[in-house]
């Protein structure tokens, strides 16, 4: 979770970031040779690192709360002193606070450069000084700001403890990380804790397993999911609708293979920003491949095998194919953060007269994919950060025009959008959407990119009608943009409760007893021949076992088969999550199911 940075404070950043300092000092009272390393504020609340001589217990925790509101209690002021950094080294080195000193050092011998973004937010910018705050007897190492004394932090609560390396460096001492909430009031933070105590009933790495969707194993290794029959039934129906959808929009499928000699990348330029998440190997004779981190230069050399008129322009390629990256171990999650995964990938080859057309047409797949889930979208322009020019490819004419483009696209579309600098790819800006689940929360799903740079570097290019030479552009989309990261959020947001459409059973077939298994099974397959998915349990055990299973399993529809349904002219029908079962006439059932399938609809 990143940090956030004090130039970007609000006020309840402000509270929370005193809320940091206010952690400290109970720690410091509790545990007085406790070192302290960095304590920013992150996403509704904040964190600090801290040399502990032993582990934490929930123990520990109940008391470091207890005396954070004690200290809060006695209005102690954050006093700000203004010193020079050899003094700050000298009065931390007196203070036994190591962490502390290795900062300021790192600072004096190379500047703020050598601190990480979490680093720099204690830190005053420059080498020549440093700002000390004093809460109470604890003093620390930060550039504020910070609220005028401990009452006027908010409610707050010790959410868990967790390890981190020093300085983010495997090869350093792990430190304990201790995470915090905080909130203006006792409302708000009740309410945050009430969402997530829901979050946590849906977090999909616990229903994945459950559901049977997927697993992970040592053997295979951390972040490479494996997707049992139920699991890449649901990827398959996913990336089928995707497809679907693209196909009405004039696109072709193409294939790649998953790995690329390292010059591929080298002429892209991706070999340079990211050789280091990249898995590299070596041929026998000594060439050195790669494996795709993206899709995108493989797609340029489908375009580039040869010559187009600008009539048979845009070429419009997708491919769902798996991608490869190297991500640290304590950096993978589930399936939000992985080292293989699924791109719905797809690129479109055009003119620059063609772009705005061909991103409505996108962004039009956009809306009635997510719309399809009720995933409300949110908008937002990711921009590059002029003050880096070095981290991205071309000149500033080009990165206006680009951006300039997404801007009037998103003014046609009449929507309402936020801009992020820095948030470019490092080719291009990007259209990136958000969709915000049934918990309220925001995801980065689906991205469309304009790219001007990449046809550049691969000299791609169509023939105008003046019969010259004429540069394309490239158009990056994807919907879903991982299989994996977007089933990860479906999961949270339905609960495991997947529309019938997309549910691994439809129907579930009980029979009440034994004597009944004869019609149940007759009934499964009546229902498999009518395009249902079903499912029968012939089990031993009894009916309200059955129905919790299926419950469980989060299967739509049951239908329980006793003495009166034996004739098959009627089911008797319990939906997902609703007690009372209903009776049908057998045909109406299918029918009512099958419409329900066919428009995709999200409840049963």
């Amino acid at each position: 979770m990143p940090a956030v940075k004090p130039a970007d404070f609000t006020p309840v950043d402000t509270m929370r970031h005193s809320a940091a300092h206010l952690l400290a000092a109970a720690v410091q009272e509790l545990f007085p040779e406790a070192k302290f390393g960095v304590g920013p504020v992150i996403e509704n609340g904040f964190y600090y690192d801290i040399d502990l001589p032993r582990a934490l217990t929930p123990l520990d925790i109940q008391k470091i709360e207890k005396r954070m509101k004690d200290l809060r209690a006695r209005k102690l002021q954050f006093v700000r002193e203004e010193m020079p950094i050899d003094a700050a080294i000298r009065l931390f080195t007196d203070l036994k606070q190591d962490y502390k000193v290795d900062l300021l050092e790192s600072l004096k011998a190379k500047g703020t450069t050598a601190v990480s973004d979490e680093e720099a937010g204690d830190v005053e910018a420059g080498a020549a000084s440093a700002s000390v705050f004093k809460t109470g007897k604890f003093t620390d190492l930060c550039r504020g700001p910070h609220v005028a004394n401990t009452m006027e932090i908010g409610a707050f609560k010790i959410r868990s403890v967790a390890g981190a390396y020093w300085r983010g460096n495997e090869k350093n001492k792990m430190l304990q990380r201790v995470y915090g909430l905080a909130f203006s009031t006792q409302e708000e933070l009740d309410s945050y804790l009430k969402m997530i105590e829901e979050a946590e009933k849906r977090d999909h790495k616990k229903l994945g397993p459950e559901l049977d969707l997927f697993v992970f194993s040592e053997l295979v290794g951390p972040g490479l999911p494996l997707f049992t029959p139920r699991g890449q039934l649901i990827r398959s129906l996913l990336d089928g609708f995707v497809w679907e959808l693209r196909e009405a929009k004039g696109y072709d499928r193409v294939e790649i293979p998953h790995i690329t000699k390292k010059e591929l990348y080298e002429k892209s330029g991706h070999w340079a920003k990211y050789k280091d998440d990249l898995f590299k190997f070596k041929t026998r004779e000594g060439h050195e491949f790669a494996m795709k981190p993206m899709n995108c230069p493989h797609h340029t050399q489908i375009f580039a095998r040869r010559p187009w008129s600008y009539r048979e322009l845009p070429q419009r390629y997708a491919n769902s194919t798996m991608c490869y990256r190297d991500e640290q171990t304590g950096e993978l999650s589930g399936l939000s953060r992985v080292r293989a995964f699924t791109q719905d990938d797809a690129h479109v080859f055009c003119r620059m007269d063609q772009v705005k057309a061909e991103m409505i047409a996108i962004w039009d797949i956009v809306r009635k994919f997510y719309g399809t889930f009720n995933l409300k979208l949110k908008l937002r322009l990711s921009l590059h950060d002029p003050k880096q020019p070095e981290k991205y490819l071309g000149d500033k004419a080009l990165w206006k025009k680009a951006e300039d483009t997404l801007r009037e696209i998103a003014a046609k579309r009449k929507i309402e959008y936020v801009e992020a600098p820095g948030e470019a790819a490092f080719y291009g800006p990007k259209l990136d959407f958000m969709a915000v689940d049934s918990l309220g929360r925001s995801w980065q799903v689906a991205t469309i990119q304009l790219d001007m740079n990449m046809p550049e570097r691969f000299d791609l290019a169509c023939m105008s009608e003046e019969g010259v030479k004429e540069r394309v552009v490239m158009i990056h989309a994807a919907i879903m943009g991982s299989i994996e990261r977007f089933l990860s959020v479906l999961i949270e947001h339905v609960a495991g409760a997947f529309p019938t459409w997309l549910a691994p059973v439809q129907v579930q077939v009980i029979p009440v007893g034994k004597t009944h298994q004869k019609t149940a099974k007759k009934l499964h397959a009546l229902l498999k021949a009518e395009g249902l998915r079903s499912a029968c349990d012939e089990s031993n055990e009894t009916v309200g076992y059955k129905i919790r299973k299926a419950e469980k399993m989060r299967t739509p529809y049951m239908l329980v088969i006793g003495d009166k349904e034996k004739s098959l002219r009627k089911v008797n029908v319990r939906i997902r999550g609703k007690q009372k079962e209903k009776p049908m006439a057998l045909k109406s059932f299918i029918a009512a199911v099958q419409k329900e399938i066919a428009g995709r609809k999200m409840t049963p």
